[in-house]
């Protein structure tokens, strides 16, 4: 059997790898149109920044180790340019000797990912402009910076790159403007739980505009990058708009083709074509959660969709079973993370949904260095179906993620967060993990126990005649900061000045974490008091209004 594989880094090259391994008879070729065949493309910003000093800790195989290892024939610089699927061959371009020849297949697996966005006003071959996709981009910012020294640089777009980017030209000491067309960066997240970043960013020096969509560039004499709201002059620009499924080559040879061109496989990760596989960031996939179709451009599906491809060739039935779009990255000293759908994905999803938010600390408090964070949890009214979550914060945010991502994987019901037996020492966590944490307040929330408000709420309970806002801080920590419209009684005193509650009215009840309003809601529950506790607590509203300590 012969295999041709177009595309390496994940997806091309762990099929490569484990038709390897379940075949030591195949010819297996891979086709890689750049200098590089596997390389950490999630490193490529850290290279910029310094954090990773060494170009080859970038490359992960090179041609000769890939055919020493697994007798893998790679070809680099070598683009397929056509297929013949009745001929059953590829047209290939030798890209170092300018010549094409025909490379024959008995299957055919695409792994070309994706390539950056960038709109026709920003098309340029100024070398004041980069995207951040191959090691060659790569490369080429990093010796912009080291040889010229900018001063200033734009990033345009506030996604997984973009922040990315953002960080390691800041750390380089380069003054960064981040533009993003929304009112908050890093989609997977909701604005809520960005508010965390945008505080960060904006606390490191990063000049943020969020609301500013990206007109193009002005590349005469100086660089400028225009917005809607005017230009920004700067040494350099980074195109960050995401990116777009390198479907041409499929689109050509009249494969099925789905979301924005991509290329639409069955489970098996078979084509239209039944001898043409493909996987990877070029492939709609199933989410997880919904079981709609979608494009998830991330390296762990793409590694495993390789893997299931490679499966299916050698004649193991291995079945894909979607992507919940599970992420992590770091900005600065914040950790954001994210499992399943965010509250717009289920609400386009017409998913009714609750969610809870509380701000654990990562490790018992009484252990030095102990840090907050933030989390958010979506499940289904009723069923209680985990739907997904978010995380912000510093130390052990990778940890809960992906504890909270098997719960969705495994179909677990949200109040069942509660009973995981989850590892304790006080330097990693508490004997209530925050994840345990999640599902007692859910299953509370499920059993009527408490009832919540969330931020999106308290302007209309402001002007509400039959609604009491309390904050059951302390004095000083209401002096320090309190949400307008609050009156303070510590949680503390409040049996004893309950008589200060005007009768009749709705209660609704802040504190710090939402921990002492929980505890003050159950005391006025049970004394008769329509309340409810807020979700996230001061500290999360305070962030939520661009006010974070």
């Amino acid at each position: 059997m012969k295999v041709v594989i177009i595309g390496g880094v994940a997806g091309g090259a762990t099929a490569a790898a484990r038709i390897r391994r379940l075949d030591e008879n195949a010819e297996i070729v891979m086709l890689e149109r750049t200098g590089y065949v596997s390389y950490a493309n999630c490193g490529l910003p850290y290279y910029v920044g310094g954090a990773i000093r060494e170009e080859e800790a970038l490359t992960l195989q090179t041609p000769q180790s890939f055919f020493a290892r697994y007798r893998v024939d790679v070809r680099v610089g070598h683009e397929a340019v056509a297929i013949d699927r009745a001929k059953k061959c590829v047209r290939v371009r030798d890209l170092a000797l300018d010549r094409e020849y025909e490379e024959g297949y008995d299957k055919l697996l695409l792994a070309p990912g994706a390539t950056p966005t960038v709109p026709a006003s920003a098309r340029t071959d100024d070398p004041r402009v980069f995207t951040l996709r191959t090691v060659e981009d790569t490369l080429a910012l990093h010796d912009f910076v080291a040889g010229k020294k900018p001063k200033t640089a734009v990033v345009v777009g506030g996604g997984f790159i973009g922040l990315e980017t953002a960080e390691n030209l800041t750390e380089r000491g380069i003054k960064v403007t981040l533009i993003q067309r929304g009112d908050h960066v890093l989609a997977p997240l909701d604005r809520d739980m960005a508010c965390f970043l945008h505080a960060e960013l904006l606390r490191r020096g990063v000049d943020l505009r969020l609301n500013t969509p990206f007109d193009g560039l002005e590349t005469d004499g100086g660089l400028r990058v225009r917005t809607a709201h005017g230009e920004i002059a700067a040494d350099l620009a980074v195109i960050a708009l995401g990116v777009t499924p390198d479907t041409a080559l499929a689109a050509s040879a009249g494969l099925q083709l789905g979301q924005k061109g991509s290329i639409v496989t069955d489970a098996h990760m078979r084509t239209s074509d039944p001898d043409i596989y493909a996987a990877g960031d070029a492939v709609e996939v199933m989410h997880f959660v919904t079981g709609a179709k979608a494009l998830i451009a991330l390296a762990g599906p793409a590694n495993k969709q390789g893997r299931i491809a490679a499966d299916n060739i050698c004649g193991i039935s291995s079945v894909y079973g979607g992507s919940q779009g599970s992420s992590v990255i770091k900005v600065f000293s914040r950790t954001a993370a994210n499992t399943g759908l965010n509250e717009k994905a289920a609400r386009a999803a017409s998913i009714a949904y609750d969610k809870v938010i509380l701000s654990p600390a990562n490790h018992a408090t009484y252990y030095p260095g102990a840090e907050l964070m933030t989390i958010k949890v979506l499940f289904e009214r009723g069923t209680l179906r985990l739907l997904g979550a978010q995380i912000v914060g510093g130390a052990g945010v990778d940890k809960r993620i992906d504890v909270l991502a098997t719960a969705i994987r495994a179909g677990m019901r949200a109040d069942m967060l509660k009973d995981l037996d989850l590892a304790y020492a006080p330097p990693y966590s508490s004997a209530k993990d925050p994840v345990n944490m999640a599902g007692y307040m859910i299953e509370n929330i499920a059993a009527g126990r408490v009832k919540q408000f969330f931020f999106e709420d308290i302007p209309a309970l402001r002007a509400a005649a039959d609604a009491v806002l309390l904050d059951t801080r302390t004095p000083y920590e209401y002096a320090r900061g309190h949400a307008e419209g609050f009156v303070n009684i510590p949680l503390d005193a409040l049996r004893d000045r309950m008589g200060e509650l005007p009768r009749g009215k709705r209660v609704y009840v802040m504190c710090q974490s939402g921990l002492r309003s929980y505890l003050a809601c159950r005391i006025l529950a049970q004394n008769g008091v329509d309340c409810y506790n807020f979700a996230g607590g001061f500290r999360y509203y305070a962030a939520v209004g661009g006010k974070v300590e």
